[in-house]
């Protein structure tokens, strides 16, 4: 029995560790795609997960699946970047992922941190009256990874978000394109905008294609001369998906980081 539950344990561990990893400093060149991990489980590649150009912010934001305003920390951990080759057990599970990272981390960053809970003033994505206007994507492979794709008319042609900006004498027109993307990467978008953090409640779970035009709060140049001013972000919002913002106070989790080594150990 107790040979029984050792090799239980020991299974159990592995079960939460890379099989290998590499972990490197990486320096990011003038211009390139920096795009999330690539490969793990439900992917073509679900033996190895590759991320080039990582921050450790980004690193513990899917370690620990919450957002970059729940994390604090050094000012290093925003701005220095990795390269992050993990290869993964046989069988392994995107429920395994969390704690990999975790492990990862503690391992080669001498990661420790610790939890608090704090209040902010949020923002909750609501499904508006008269239901929303996403919809379902009709790629064939909505999980493909690599930069955006934009044909010559410019359609959005791969799993992306992009943000085309042009500006305008009313501040910067925002044309929003989304092909394949669940509305975590939309809550992110909409924080940037309105400067609080978005919760999804909306209780959508697929990948969807969708467009979103609105104006930017941002100052127009001095030589033009004021217009009226567009869609705000949460105007189109409504109109354009049928979601809307609602405000409202939560309490969440917050990362403190009470240590972190900015060059991790060697592999």
């Amino acid at each position: 029995m107790r040979r029984l539950l050792l090799t239980l344990a020991l299974s159990s561990a592995s079960a939460q560790t890379f099989e290998v990893a590499s972990v490197k400093p990486a320096v990011l060149p003038e211009r390139t795609y920096i795009g999330p991990a690539t490969g793990g489980p439900g992917t073509s590649d679900p033996s190895q997960i590759t991320w080039n150009y990582a921050r450790l912010i980004d690193m513990l934001m899917t370690a620990y699946d919450v957002k970059a305003f729940q994390i604090t920390g050094p000012s290093w951990i925003s701005n220095d970047r990795y390269n992050v080759i993990a290869k993964l057990p046989e069988g392994a599970a995107k429920a395994q992922l969390g704690p990999m990272w975790q492990n990862l981390l503690a391992d080669r960053f001498g990661l420790v941190l610790h939890r608090e809970s704090k209040e902010f003033q949020v923002e909750e994505l609501q499904i508006a009256k008269g239901g929303h206007k996403l919809k379902e994507t009709t790629l064939a492979d909505p999980d493909a990874s690599g930069p955006p794709q934009i044909d010559k008319n410019g359609a959005l042609n791969s799993p992306g978000l992009v943000n085309m900006i042009r500006s305008g004498s009313g501040g910067a027109n925002v044309h929003t394109l989304a092909r394949a993307q669940n509305l975590s990467r939309l809550t992110v978008l909409l924080s940037n905008q309105v400067g609080r953090p978005v919760l999804d409640k909306t209780g959508l779970t697929g990948k969807y294609d969708f467009e979103l035009d609105f104006t930017a709060n941002l100052p127009a140049a001095p030589t033009e001369t004021p217009s009226e001013p567009g869609l705000s972000v949460a105007d189109a919002l409504q109109r354009q998906l049928g979601l809307r913002l609602v405000a409202n106070k939560a309490k969440l989790d917050v990362l403190i980081i009470d240590k972190a080594e900015k060059i991790p150990t060697a592999n």
